[in-house]
């Protein structure tokens, strides 16, 4: 029998062992705290980090956008998402937020009324002054993507920063909520290849656009006519369309939109159902 102890302990030990260096290297859920697995961070300061701002030509004839070689290179290199199935009438709804203009309550009842979910991606400043919203956007059902804590443009600052400005809001999204984050939207629309890869390694999927329009500027609102145009003319399969929530007209027309969206036989599908 005591041999047999002076056997089995060296096994469970190493067990053990390897069960403690297993978890290490994981991401331990819901603490904010990620391990890349596979490198590290100075694995990732070799590859490119030449600034892209994400740029498409939109097609006014429902047909997909042309995202640029570049682009479309980088997205599929690393599964992010800017277009679906070209086969398929599903559109997905995305929202980015750095503030809150007073809108959000009526996109929110105008989403619900007519049964759909939209992916939110927000800043720190939007928790911090608006967090009833962000509470209600979960339990009703919507995703929470990061927009970063400060809104700053990744390729800009040192992958260090980059984790900051990630792990601090999905730290802060899950202390407040018990919600864990999973999709990110590269503030102002600027990445590289380099931070594309490292915030995939931070278990964070890049998703982008291929559509969106001048929506953002607050003092060029009262052109319902002309955001309702440049949205129904640019409808295609697979589209992820990017709104600002800060915009007046989008909160007066979007319950005109959805509805025709639908009416023009189009799904609005939620970015956990996306489909390449």
């Amino acid at each position: 029998m005591k041999k047999f102890r002076n056997v089995l302990l060296p096994i469970i030990l190493l067990v053990v062992l390897l069960v403690l260096i297993y978890v290490h290297e994981k991401r331990d859920v819901g603490t904010g705290e990620t391990i890349a697995t596979n490198a590290g961070i100075e694995n990732f300061s070799q590859i490119e980090n030449k600034s892209i701002g994400w740029g498409i030509k939109r097609n006014d004839n429902h047909s997909a956008p042309d995202l640029g070689k570049e682009n479309k290179a980088i997205m599929d290199e690393y599964e992010g998402i800017c277009l679906g199935n070209s086969e398929k009438k599903q559109i997905y709804l995305t929202f980015d937020y750095g503030f809150e203009a007073g809108y959000t309550p009526h996109i929110l009842d105008v989403l619900k009324e007519n049964d759909v979910k939209a992916t939110f991606f927000i800043t720190a400043h939007y928790v911090n002054t608006a967090g009833d919203l962000v509470e209600r956007m979960i339990k009703e059902g919507h995703i929470i993507g990061n927009h970063t804590v400060n809104h700053k443009s990744m390729p800009t600052i040192s992958l260090d920063k980059i984790k900051t400005e990630v792990m601090d809001l999905h730290q802060m999204i899950y202390t407040k909520y018990q919600y864990e984050m999973k999709y990110i939207r590269p503030p102002k629309g600027e990445y590289s290849r380099r931070t594309v890869a490292y915030t995939n390694s931070l278990g964070y999927k890049t998703v982008m656009w291929s559509f969106a329009y001048d929506d953002w500027e607050q003092d060029r609102q009262g052109r319902e006519e002309y955001a309702k145009k440049k949205i129904l003319d640019n409808l295609h399969n697979g589209e992820v369309m990017l709104l600002h929530g800060t915009s007046k007209d989008n909160s007066n027309i979007l319950d005109e939109i959805i509805k025709e969206i639908k009416k023009q036989g189009y799904e609005i599908k939620s970015l956990d159902e996306f489909e390449r």
